[in-house]
């Protein structure tokens, strides 16, 4: 299983559901490369990722804003109930309205680094986003690879219990004839009891495995079908290591912070900087006719003087503001960042360790896996001799009823650690390409379905946006509900995907 294989491969075997097919009417995932599909285009967990990311994406537009220009308008209407006895000037009422308009032209290198930072915290958030990719896909196929095991389990189990029950019914009546013992039938009839309630304990499993399914890809499974093989995977533990520490997203992300925490340093350090902005103004006074006409007191028979009743002005300048005491508030808030900062750069380290950890542990536990399938397939076929020796030596009278029943025992143990090989082989080869960065839609070809969900155009859809009442649609979930899905059974379909022509049921005694 190890390299060999090209990402088309993965393409071709992986992932054949398109876009319109998933979202007409409600298809079960009865392909590992459908569940994948279904859980990426109905998964709320995703979902919630990628509204999270667009969130992250308007903080960029929120520190531009900062560093636009912003006008703002203000008016009122003033009823001068009583004037005072010292002015001369006694209008009743007045109406004012004024426009203003600034723009900043300095401000220490904040918004400018303000901004540096919101983009690499999209970048940071563009990694999680395929980070939780990663994790659905792998809950998914751990999901899809429990499910096959539980149908194999319940299998065995079942057989198991049909086996159990012809022998205890053939030692009862060898029993009546005298050619065994009551103790013989005593050990038949526990042996059926046991298997009766594994097989209750393992239909709960499957039924639970099936539940957990449902709630990944929000589609109940039907008849699965057997895996694809998994390419791209390493032929060693470095190879792997090597490709994790380049393309992991946990640890992309984690650099992408830790760069923006270096960029709030120096946001934190501009506030000891001067400010330097540019304004303008205009404003108009309306004393709506309440202004009294004048005479002129030199020549009280002349003519009125007509009062103005309206005024105008208009103003422009330049601010500047210069910090010369704050009371260390700048210095304590460098302080912080750069604490946060350094928190930032040991959690890189964390994350490599962490990375480095799991690309290990997932390529030992996959190794260890394949070495199990092989050994287990050796045991099936050394347990099915041996109860086939043991029944004959039996039927002669050189094994005893207990003989067989142990031989029986044996050969369902390995028939059962056979199929959870299985199971933990692949599930563990898809965590160790999850851990390399390589399991996620990108990887999977969904581009080639149309349904994978590009994070970079709702950034540039909103960059650039200058208009104060854009919004976008009401929120509403988009993930599909469970609750109409019916409660899952024990049933298992007639073949199962984990069990060969050697592992087939044998029924006879």
């Amino acid at each position: 299983m190890a390299g060999g294989v090209s990402p088309r491969g993965l393409k071709a075997s992986l992932i054949a559901l398109a876009l319109s097919s998933a979202m007409a009417s409600p298809a079960h995932a009865d392909t590992l490369q459908e569940a994948l599909t279904q859980a990426y285009i109905n998964n709320p967990t995703l979902m919630a990722a990628r509204a999270n990311l667009r969130a992250t994406d308007a903080q960029v537009e929120i520190e531009r804003a900062d560093g636009r220009p912003s006008a703002n308008a203000n008016g009122s209407l003033t009823e001068f109930i009583e004037q005072s006895s010292t002015s001369f000037f006694t209008p009743d009422r007045a109406f004012n309205v004024g426009v203003d308009l600034s723009a900043p032209i300095y401000s220490g290198g904040a918004i400018k680094n303000a901004i540096r930072a919101a983009d690499q915290r999209v970048q940071a958030g563009r990694a999680d986003l395929r980070g939780t990719e990663s994790a659905v896909f792998s809950q998914v196929v751990a999901a899809y690879m429990d499910v096959l095991r539980g149908q194999a389990l319940v299998s065995l189990a079942r057989n198991q219990v049909e086996v159990l029950s012809i022998n205890t019914q053939a030692t009862s009546d060898r029993f009546e004839i005298g050619d065994l013992t009551r103790t013989d039938v005593a050990q038949s009839q526990s042996r059926l009891a046991l298997a009766q309630g594994d097989l209750r304990s393992t239909e709960a499993n499957l039924i639970a495995a099936r539940e957990d399914y449902i709630a990944l890809v929000g589609e109940a499974p039907t008849d699965l079908a057997p895996p694809p093989p998994l390419p791209g995977l390493p032929a060693s533990a470095e190879t792997a290591v090597d490709v994790a520490l380049t393309n992991n997203p946990d640890l992309i992300a984690a650099r992408e912070r830790a760069e923006a925490a270096g960029y709030d340093i120096d946001v934190a350090g501009s506030t000891r900087l001067p400010r330097v902005s540019v304004f303008t103004g205009y404003d108009y006074q309306n004393f709506l006719g309440s202004v009294p006409n004048a005479v002129d007191p030199d020549n009280p028979t002349g003519p009125v003087i007509v009062s103005p009743q309206t005024s105008t002005a208009a103003q422009a300048g330049v601010t500047v503001s210069i910090p010369l005491f704050q009371g260390g508030r700048p210095a304590a808030l460098q302080r912080q960042a750069q604490a946060r900062a350094s928190a930032a750069l040991e959690q890189v380290i964390a994350a490599e360790r962490d990375v480095i950890a799991q690309v290990r542990a997932a390529y030992s536990s996959w190794q260890a896996s394949l070495a199990i399938i092989e050994s287990s397939q050796t045991a099936v076929e050394a347990a099915s001799l041996s109860l086939e020796g043991v029944r004959a030596e039996n039927s002669i009278g050189n094994r005893t009823i207990l003989d067989v029943l142990n031989a029986e025992q044996e050969l369902l143990n390995a028939r059962v650690d056979l199929v959870t090989a299985r199971r933990n082989a692949y599930v563990a080869a898809f965590s160790l390409l999850a851990a390399m960065g390589r399991a996620e839609a990108r990887d999977l070809g969904l581009a080639d379905e149309g349904v994978l969900y590009d994070p970079v155009a709702n950034y540039d859809r909103v960059s650039g946006n200058w208009w104060d009442w854009s919004r976008d649609p009401d929120p509403e979930a988009m993930s599909a509900s469970t609750v109409a899905i019916p409660a899952a059974d024990a049933q298992v379909p007639e073949e199962q995907p984990f069990e060969t022509d050697e592992m087939a049921p044998e029924r006879e005694y």
